[in-house]
């Protein structure tokens, strides 16, 4: 195992409303090596993002980063200044979101966008510049690259753009990318693509990626390790393979048993009972509680800490689920 290039420690992320304090994030840790694909799983709410937004320096009040670190290459993030954060983001680190059509300006040309990338974070003059665009939409997979650099984001399909998108996270040599939900609002047989091309990049080029999502199939298909999170805290961390052939929390079992399957004749979708808890009155005991089926007395009085259960699998549960082929 080669040495972290992101370590996030008792990451606590809170939003301070009207209606009480939102614990966003309450006491995540978790690392990504060089060349490897973490994936946070979970429900909407569960903090995922709020993750991404915390090691870019993106939380904007009420919400702040109150307890924590997040280290990059050796530097405490949470230390930095905007100035210092500027050269970081784009540079260093950079995000894919779920819509290609908001993450790019409508009235401005990809070129032109792509150029911007280059210019703030490179040393090269215009020639050289324009000569990276083209080669890293080449690398992206958009065929007559020169000639579509010329072009608005309209022009181009829901597939296409996100391809753009990825080659503008890629263009100025990130070493971390975070991909929120990337393939969210592209159609199946695109989103199989754009996945296959994000993980021949990350691997190709040496870089990481975070991979932000509610889909443990996409996960299955890209990620190395999975984080698993429930309410703003980490309930299951391990390998992908181990999580999902034999998950040791319930919460991870519900996610998977509501994947539709191909071989499974049944009628109804498995699915978990209950909502989401309001995370601004949760109190003590384990969040999940009131929607698992292993739940009992100890569940409501006592906080469960996340501890190692087997192999590589660590869950924040007082009753993990023995070892079973799903």
């Amino acid at each position: 195992m080669g040495e972290a290039l992101l370590e996030v420690r008792d990451l606590k992320t809170h939003f301070h409303t009207f209606g009480g304090v939102v614990k966003a994030v309450d006491g995540v840790s978790f690392d990504v090596r060089p060349g490897e694909v973490i994936g946070l799983v979970g429900e909407s709410g569960g903090g995922k993002s709020v993750i991404g937004f915390s090691i870019l320096g993106l939380i904007d009040p009420p919400g702040r980063i109150e307890a924590g670190s997040i280290v990059f290459a050796g530097e405490d993030l949470t230390r930095k200044s905007e100035d210092q954060m500027r050269a970081v983001r784009g540079g260093q680190i950079a995000m894919v979101f779920q819509d290609p059509m908001t993450s790019l300006n409508p009235v401005y040309t990809v070129g032109r966008q792509m150029d911007e990338m280059l210019r703030l974070h490179t040393d090269l003059d215009q020639k050289a510049r324009r000569a990276r665009c083209i080669e890293m939409l080449e690398d992206v997979g958009i065929s007559e690259a020169a000639s579509r650099l010329d072009a608005y984001p309209h022009q181009f399909s829901g597939g296409m753009r996100q391809r753009v998108v990825i080659a503008i996270a890629l263009l100025a040599g990130s070493r971390l990318i975070i991909a929120d939900e990337p393939t969210t609002a592209l159609d199946v047989t695109v989103q199989a693509q754009i996945l296959k091309l994000m993980r021949r990049q990350i691997v190709e080029r040496g870089a990481a990626m975070i991979l932000v999502t509610h889909d443990l199939a996409v996960v299955s298909e890209m990620a190395d390790r999975v984080v698993v999170l429930y309410c703003g805290k980490v309930v299951e961390r391990g390998l992908t393979s181990e999580i999902i052939e034999s998950p040791a929390h319930p919460y991870t079992r519900g996610l998977l048993d509501s994947i539709p399957k191909i071989t499974d004749r049944r009628e109804r979708l498995s699915q978990i009972p209950g909502t989401v808890p309001d995370i601004r009155t949760l109190g003590k005991g384990c969040s999940f509680r009131d929607r698992c089926f292993r739940a009992q007395a100890i569940c409501s009085a006592e906080t469960p800490a996340l501890t190692p259960v087997r192999g590589s699998l660590d869950a924040a549960c007082h009753f993990p689920l023995e070892e079973t082929a799903l």
